[in-house]
């Protein structure tokens, strides 16, 4: 595993699980299974109303707390100081732990600023280890930034062959804001993992499409959180340390970038 150094001193792994959509026993398998093979990782939110399955996942899991990276992200109903500070203690009680590794503002919400300064607060106290944003475009980011006393460690934001976002990864990553890819696959749109190019560049190293499109944005210095439901997905997913793409392998990746999202609710 790799890690990425954040702006706070603490390191996150480069590859985690996303957990969206991973509900109920299902879910708890699939994490435990993430666990089994070497994650340590686990993004969840309060609006994927899974927190209580992660909990348990790290639970069950036999390895240390300390072992484990935990995010999570607070949504819309959190969207006031009063309401963010209600919702940090509202999901740390429902994960069942004492601290979360790092806590989101999961959307560019009108009131981001006053959740954030409850973050702040949550990290002085220790209940975040780590705070951050996510699906923060440039134009949120710059008013942003210069309003809150501590910078984000982390902006999670759609990132993938088809998104590249160069000016704002730039952007952040001068600020020492490490970027997290959420559907780095771009969640089967865009074509991404039957892509002749990818398909091709894999075979020269024997991986798979899917491993060379992440393996892309690990280069680039850009965590990643792929959901999985399989084992062999998971465990192919965590195969991307052992080779690297050459430099005319990375320019022709870097020109499929499209420009655009590829989801009509994009915040971008």
């Amino acid at each position: 595993m790799q890690y990425a150094q954040l702006n706070d001193a603490r390191q996150m792994p480069m590859l985690g699980l996303g957990t969206y959509t991973l509900t109920g026993a299902r879910g708890e398998r699939i994490m435990l299974e993430a666990l089994e093979l070497g994650y340590r990782l686990l993004d969840t939110a309060r609006m994927y109303g899974n927190e209580r399955e992660v909990g348990r996942a790290v639970s069950k899991s036999g390895l240390s707390r300390g072992e484990i990276f935990v995010t999570s992200k607070l949504n819309a109903p959190c969207a006031s100081y009063a309401g963010a500070k209600g919702c940090i203690l509202q999901s740390l009680e429902t994960l069942q732990m004492d601290y979360v590794d790092l806590m989101l503002v999961h959307e560019p919400y009108e009131g981001a600023e006053d959740m954030y300064a409850a973050l702040e607060e949550a990290q002085a106290r220790g209940l975040a280890k780590s705070i951050g944003i996510s699906n923060f475009g440039l134009g949120r980011c710059t008013g942003f930034y210069d309003r809150v006393n501590i910078l984000p460690a982390v902006n999670q934001l759609e990132n993938h062959l088809r998104f590249q976002q160069e000016e704002l990864v730039g952007w952040l990553s001068q600020r020492g804001t490490v970027v997290q890819a959420w559907s780095p696959f771009g969640a089967g749109r865009g074509n991404i993992l039957s892509d002749p190019v990818l398909v091709e560049t894999g075979r020269r190293h024997g991986k798979t499409a899917a491993q060379v499109a992440l393996r892309f944005l690990v280069q680039r210095g850009i965590a990643v959180i792929p959901k999985a439901s399989s084992r062999d997905r998971l465990r192919q997913n965590m195969e991307i340390f052992d080779f690297e793409l050459n430099g005319e392998e990375m320019r022709t990746l870097r020109a499929m970038d499209r420009g655009h999202s590829l989801f009509s609710w994009s915040w971008i």
